[in-house]
């Protein structure tokens, strides 16, 4: 049994705490709010994120991080990217960080277990990615992650730690793949969204993931990760379910760029979409890296240029033809 902190009591992260506490673990989940924690802590429930999921009496709800990061062998950081560095500044000493969010960091391109070194250079870094969809794991469907690190003792130990009947866990060392593989898929869901928001078919979305992971896999693999790992659950396996799930953040925010909505209207709607600021980031690290991307290229002027989708859509179909 080990003790274990959740930081962000999301959809992600209360699944993620239950979890944890259906392993016996003892368990501290924080939010930001101290409101949020004292509702959580007396009701057990968390409905406006996870519908119908009780919370074990071995899970602990707190607004301190000091106080949720007491004496715990690690911390699952499950917060937005834009609000990692607020997070990790607050941060007490901890002896290892588990990112499990998805996306990297608008300003630097930083994966989010180098923003992690930066604030911890003493811990033991890793990342948690895959096709989980958090409100399908709550209702004990079966699904399945890969945990990375350049440890792999600490990557085999937090594998052990959340591994269960309903949630399969792999092992791998290629942290740079597995959060490259979580970041950019996001990407690919927004155009996926897109996709499925203009009425084009199955054909055209099949075609998009397709050239979409060769796009992945391009990015990954010139920043050093595995291209096996691509082809993984951090990797593919997260890349079908994004595109394809109405319960896709990501999905959701293409389908309604779709249907006419600006960056602007997303902001305003409260829709946390890690496939919005990923998009200028990897728009950027393209440039500097001189890799030509035309998915994520169309998506970053629909997103942040009010191209209109159908003009983007066409001018991908129209490319100068080529060898595949």
């Amino acid at each position: 049994m080990a003790r274990l902190a959740v930081l962000g009591a999301g959809a992600w992260g209360t699944v993620l705490a239950w979890l944890l506490a259906k392993n016996q673990h003892d368990v501290s989940l924080w939010t930001r709010r101290e409101e949020h924690a004292r509702v959580l802590n007396q009701t057990r429930k968390n409905p406006d994120y996870v519908p119908g999921l009780t919370l074990p009496e071995n899970i602990t709800v707190t607004s301190s991080l000091d106080h949720a990061c007491k004496d715990i062998e690690a911390a699952l950081i499950v917060v937005p990217s834009k609000g990692f560095r607020e997070v990790l500044g607050s941060l007490p000493s901890v002896p290892a960080l588990l990112s499990c969010s998805k996306g990297l960091e608008l300003s630097s391109f930083k994966r989010l277990s180098e923003v992690m070194r930066e604030y911890k250079p003493d811990a033991t870094v890793a990342a948690l990615s895959g096709p989980n969809l958090a409100l399908e794991i709550a209702q004990n469907k079966p699904a399945a992650a890969t945990v990375a690190s350049e440890n792999l003792e600490f990557a085999k130990a937090a594998q052990g730690w959340i591994n269960q009947s309903i949630f399969r866990v792999y092992s791998s060392n290629d942290l740079i793949g597995v959060e490259i593989s979580g970041a950019l898929k996001n990407v690919i869901a927004l155009a996926a969204g897109i996709c499925d928001g203009l009425n084009l078919g199955d054909n055209a979305k099949a075609t998009l993931m397709t050239r979409g992971l060769g796009e992945i896999v391009k990015v990954g693999t010139q920043l050093g990760g595995d291209v096996k790992t691509f082809y993984g659950l951090s990797g593919l396996g997260d890349l079908v379910a994004t595109c394809s799930s109405g319960q896709s953040r990501n999905h959701t925010a293409g389908e309604r760029l779709a249907k006419g909505a600006t960056l602007r209207d997303l902001h305003e709607s409260g829709l946390t979409a890690e496939g919005i600021p990923t998009t200028k980031a990897v728009h950027d690290l393209a440039l500097q890296e001189g890799l030509e991307l035309p998915i994520c290229s169309e998506i970053y002027h629909v997103v942040y240029e009010n191209k209109k989708p159908i003009e983007a859509i066409a001018h991908l179909m129209g490319r100068t033809l080529k060898k595949e």
